[in-house]
């Protein structure tokens, strides 16, 4: 297939790129560069990588973009709960409008396989703490990137059923792990690096918990669904992670100690956090045979291995951050 990932340049798509064209697919970046393109350095010679350099919003770009491509996987967005509280107007652009102008191309273009990047944070607070939601469960988003995701999902999946029109959205587990785009604002990567560099860490509400993933992993289920057959994925939802990488903050700052036996760590009870979570994997592993590979604390370790290294000489740099 001929694939478009948009924001192709990014964490996740920087780690897609590389594992769709080894598999033998055609691959096209649409990618506005808010954060450079040297995570695209490692394929950008390969003769079947395409790039276009333009903004999701851009009607011109998105219709260069979206011609001739049998798949689409959106992940062009801005990215988390503290990016979208800080600039509502500009995640509201990107999140929603441009991605129901995506989706509209896409169709109008005979594009049939829409993958699309949605979050666990969807599923906001548990109302039982006790229970671990899953695809089923009722939506409680509390941000405003959880609302643009749901409403974004909404539309997909009532489009189902039309053409050959495949839709299936992605509900992420939080992402950790080394990536040609590297993070450190992410928890297990920001835990990590504080703990090693500055042997100081305050977290807050370490009893909260959330589901985590390896980037690498979550670019094998968007690998996994786009080689799916077509009954399987259109208009289902998966979650993608693992059932048993749902884990408390302080379970995590346990996993790191070893490797940072000499950091102090502070914690700071909460006892109000709108987002609280465990999230069943079940569906992903049963109806489409998905396994995780790297679990947290390998993530860890990786991260770890990299600042040892030296290998960023700048950490702080803003470019590691959304």
């Amino acid at each position: 297939m001929r694939v478009l990932i948009t924001g192709g340049a990014g964490y996740i798509g920087s780690t897609l790129a590389p594992l769709l064209l080894a598999a033998g697919h055609k691959v096209r970046v649409l990618d506005r560069l808010a954060y450079g393109g040297e995570s695209l350095l490692g394929v950008w010679a390969n003769p079947d990588f395409e790039f276009v350099h333009g903004d999701v919003r851009d009607s011109e770009k998105r219709s260069e973009a979206v011609t001739d491509c049998d798949a689409v996987v959106h992940l062009a967005a801005i990215v988390g709960d503290p990016a979208c509280a800080r600039e509502p107007d500009l995640a509201r652009a990107i999140n929603l409008e441009a991605s129901m102008a995506l989706i509209d191309d896409s169709r109008k273009a005979g594009v049939q396989r829409f993958v699309f990047a949605s979050t666990c944070s969807n599923y906001g607070k548990m109302t039982d703490p006790t229970k671990f939601v899953d695809e089923e469960s009722e939506l409680r988003p509390v941000s405003l990137y959880a609302e643009t995701k749901v409403a974004v999902e909404k539309v997909l999946l009532e489009s189902a059923g039309a053409d050959n029109w495949c839709p299936t959205p992605l509900r992420f587990a939080t992402v950790f792990g080394v990536s040609p785009r590297m993070r450190f604002d992410l928890t297990v990567n920001e835990f990590t690096m504080e703990m090693i560099t500055k042997k100081h860490l305050i977290v807050f509400g370490e009893q909260f918990w959330r589901p985590y993933v390896h980037v690498f992993d979550a670019a094998r289920g968007i690998a996994l669904v786009l080689s799916s057959p077509r009954e399987r994925v259109a208009g289902r939802v998966f979650n993608v992670g693992s059932t048993d990488q749902n884990l408390q903050k302080q379970q995590i700052v346990e996993l790191i100690q070893p490797m940072a036996p000499d950091a102090k760590v502070e914690f700071v009870r909460k006892n109000e956090d709108p987002r609280d979570y465990r999230v069943s994997f079940s569906r992903i592993l049963n109806e489409l045979n998905y396994k995780t590979t790297r679990p947290v604390v390998d993530g860890i370790a990786e991260v770890a291995k990299l600042i040892r290294a030296g290998a960023i000489s700048n950490l702080a740099d803003s470019r590691y951050r959304n």
